[in-house]
């Protein structure tokens, strides 16, 4: 469960939850963000492609972006009034060299236990 202030919202990548039927179906919510690593990220990121591994950077600057992604969707379900949010997904596209654009959305719905 994710929470947006003092709302609450189920998050789930099924297109269902185990005990609970959808009351209303509220449309799609989504939330983006476009990060970027300065110009010292960008040097200390390239050092860590020349020893190789993991750039722990770009996925320190993914994982921010994914997170915030996520809670801005979750708002905007808040929003619209759900208590859940189906069929949620992640997409990424680099929008400029260097510059990551992260989108989270999903299916907004009012839900109940069963």
């Amino acid at each position: 469960m994710a929470t947006a202030g003092e709302a609450q919202v189920w998050v789930t990548t099924a297109n269902s939850f185990e005990g609970y039927r959808v009351v209303r179906y509220l449309g799609i919510v989504r939330g983006i963000t476009a990060r970027s690593r300065g110009a010292l990220g960008q040097m200390g990121a390239s050092f860590q492609r020349i020893v190789g591994g993991n750039i722990t950077l770009y996925t320190e600057m993914c994982e921010h972006a994914r997170e915030e992604a996520f809670q801005l969707m979750c708002q905007h379900a808040i929003e619209k009034g759900a208590n859940a949010i189906l069929a949620m997904r992640y997409d990424a596209t680099e929008v400029d060299q260097g510059v990551a654009e992260v989108l989270a959305y999903g299916t907004a719905a009012i839900i109940e236990a069963t």
